[in-house]
């Protein structure tokens, strides 16, 4: 384990230049009316604003031409999803950060709320060749992405 922090340290440099493009990366994210997506199906849980939104760095997302509130695709080296931008300063910039457990487009889905509520599924673009060099496990953070800007008329399920 000490090895792997000079591996770390070199990665995450506060020197390094902020990354635009491809090199944003992807980190998950809970919310508290969304911790698991059972939440999703109760209609008081997925009641106000959209959830299932990209964090974006306000930064970020000037050099993507993305918006708050605009419809983005989010690409990596596996596939790509649509979903709104939030822009948030909560983010770091060159980090962008999509809840987990969406997603509810998929056939068989048998979730009536969920399912008007559907949102997009970070699982789409997780890599499964990306494995965590010290742990071995599959690296569901850190995915390298890029985001591009689309019409509103996208939306969820493409």
């Amino acid at each position: 384990m000490r090895a792997d922090v000079t591996r770390l340290k070199s990665r995450f440099s506060a020197t390094a230049p902020r990354a635009t493009g491809p090199e944003l990366v992807l980190i998950g994210r809970r919310d508290l009316r969304s911790n698991n997506s059972w939440m999703h199906n109760s209609e008081r849980l997925v009641r106000g604003k959209p959830r299932c939104t990209l964090l974006m760095h306000p930064e970020d997302a000037a050099d993507a031409g993305a918006v708050d509130g605009g419809w983005v695709r989010l690409t990596s080296r596996v596939g790509s999803i649509v979903v709104e931008a939030a822009l948030s300063d909560e983010v770091m910039p060159g980090v962008v950060s999509l809840p987990h457990g969406w997603g509810h487009a998929r056939d068989g889905v048998r979730l009536r709320p969920a399912s008007r509520h559907l949102g997009a599924s970070a699982n789409d673009i997780t890599d499964p060749l990306a494995v965590d060099a010290l742990s071995g496990n599959a690296a569901f953070n850190g995915v390298p992405v890029d985001v591009t800007p689309i019409d509103d008329s996208g939306g969820w399920g493409e």
